[in-house]
């Protein structure tokens, strides 16, 4: 027994004396000087870096869209759609922190709302050089397709998480350079290998992706509460198949941690359309006029700008449809509906005589 509580005895003291030296020589004053400016400094720098992460998390306010005056040379049709497009993809480069969806470095990596951001306003960017290079800039079917679009159109298209090469910064401001490229030519009048048709049907053409892209946005955004939802995949098509069968009913609910992605998703997808619009009610104005289409096009654009409003939430908030809380998520999807229906509406004007 002696021996045992000898053991226990030794034990006691070099737990003790352990426990004296961490409380007594490396907390508090008596701790070691490197130690406390260690600590002191990886403080500091934490703040630091959660300031700045806050500031680069500031969504960018909306820019001007570019406007020839008339006392300036002749309006050239589609300079205007041309510069704004510039003007987005510049914003999306060069805003504050500049582009960070795929940085890997703190505060970037801590952050995931302004890239998901990003990614809406590149989705449109993507789709509207599309659209130039196949419809706005080419008369017809047969028609050759611009040099400078050709180039352009390619370079949104890379992943926009891509940390190595090819580097989505760098491809992305070669296909802003392409689109200036493009606008140059189109302000030459010597030059005749340029050209931009404000028709109806090029019109409708991008309208038609648009819709879509709202309208998968408003789904997903709707989505948060979670919903049984009947199968319409082949709803009204008489003898149509598709690949495997499906449940009649299916639940359709975004998780938890998707939902702000998504939200912030569809805020910047609905600040680059805004701009977008905008530039189109300048460049197509005969095309609107004519149709009696201007109105629509103006109150697309406003449903467009109420979910620029500022969130006042430190987060974003998805409650049950009718319970306590607020669902951010389904206000936004509100808005984009509305907007979504309209484009529907404007699309069909459109294929009207």
């Amino acid at each position: 027994m002696s021996i045992l509580a000898n053991l226990k005895d030794r034990w006691r003291r070099i737990f003790r004396g352990a426990g004296e030296t961490l409380s007594e020589e490396y907390i508090g004053k008596n701790a070691p000087k490197r130690l406390r400016y260690g600590l002191y400094a990886t403080a500091i720098v934490l703040l630091l870096l959660a300031a700045l992460g806050i500031y680069w998390s500031n969504e960018p306010k909306p820019f001007r869209v570019y406007e020839p005056s008339s006392s300036a040379l002749p309006v050239v049709v589609g300079v205007t759609t041309t510069n704004t497009l510039i003007g987005v993809v510049d914003v999306l480069l060069n805003k504050p922190g500049g582009y960070l969806s795929n940085d890997l470095m703190p505060p970037s990596i801590w952050l995931d709302n302004l890239p998901s951001w990003e990614y809406g306003v590149l989705i449109q960017v993507r789709d509207l050089s599309k659209a130039m290079r196949e419809s706005f800039s080419r008369s017809q079917s047969q028609s050759t397709e611009d040099y400078d679009l050709s180039l352009a159109e390619p370079r949104f298209n890379v992943d926009h998480a891509r940390w190595a090469a090819p580097w989505p910064e760098i491809e992305y401001a070669a296909g802003r350079d392409h689109l200036t490229g493009y606008a140059t030519r189109l302000t030459d009048r010597e030059v005749f290998d340029a050209q931009f048709y404000a028709r109806a049907d090029n019109l409708r053409y991008w309208l038609g992706t648009v819709e879509k892209r709202l309208g998968s946005l408003s789904q997903r955004l709707s989505a948060s509460v979670g919903q049984r939802r009947i199968n319409t995949d082949l709803a009204g098509t008489a003898g149509a198949r598709q690949s495997t069968d499906s449940p009649k009913e299916i639940i359709v609910k975004t998780s938890w941690w998707e939902i702000d992605n998504v939200f912030y998703e569809a805020r910047g997808t609905s600040w680059a359309l805004v701009h977008f619009l905008k530039a189109i009610e300048v460049d197509f104005q005969d095309v609107l006029a004519k149709k009696n289409a201007l109105a629509s096009v103006q109150q697309i654009i406003r449903e467009l700008e109420m979910t620029q409003h500022s969130i006042y939430s430190p987060m974003i908030v998805n409650g049950r449809g009718f319970g306590l809380l607020a669902n951010h998520s389904l206000v936004m999807a509100s808005y984009i509906s509305r907007a979504n229906a309209a484009i529907i509406d404007l699309r069909e004007l459109l294929s009207k005589g």
